[in-house]
Order: C-alpha cells, then sequence, then structure tokens
C-alpha cells in the first residue's frame, strides 16, 4: 500500500462583508493546502499557503490582510486547493 494525496479545487463567490468568515471557516476544514483570494477580474490578490501548520496568533496577520482586502471591492472568488489523502493499493 502507498500513500497518495489528491489535490481538489473548489471556488467560493462572496461577498467583500463575508470574505473574512469564509476564510475562517475553510481554514478550520483542516485539509486545506492553499487559499487563493481573487477579484472580479480573476486577479489573485493574496495567496495564502497553509502548509506551514500556522496556529493561533499566527494567523492574525493573515486576518489583517484579507480584512484589508475585503475592504476593496464587493466581490471576491475564493479558489481552495484541498488536499485528500488516500490509501491505494
Amino acid at each position: 500500500m502507498t500513500d497518495r494525496e489528491d489535490t481538489q479545487t473548489e471556488e467560493y463567490q462572496v461577498a467583500g462583508e463575508g470574505l473574512l468568515a469564509k476564510i475562517k471557516e475553510l481554514i478550520r476544514q483542516g485539509n486545506i493546502r492553499r487559499i487563493m483570494i481573487r477579484n472580479d477580474q480573476g486577479q489573485t490578490l493574496i495567496e495564502i499557503p497553509l502548509t506551514w501548520g500556522l496556529v493561533g496568533a499566527a494567523f492574525a496577520p493573515i486576518w489583517a490582510a484579507v480584512g484589508a482586502i475585503a475592504a476593496l471591492a464587493a466581490n471576491f472568488t475564493i479558489v481552495v486547493e484541498k488536499v485528500d489523502k488516500s490509501e491505494n493499493d
């Protein structure tokens, strides 16, 4: 048996005021490798790699950045890269 990691990508459309809450919700899921926030034109505004093992206070600068970005525009796309670990015979 070998362990294999499959990466999946999901996208969520959110309004500016819901951006921070949605990011926090996604991070709590625990299987997130990376989060990207894009504006209406498809430009990536921030990319947050979550493979660092960040916890607690280490997220404070990230929350501040996401909050600042949320003030910039009304609509965003959150692109989430998830990891599914499975065993393959």
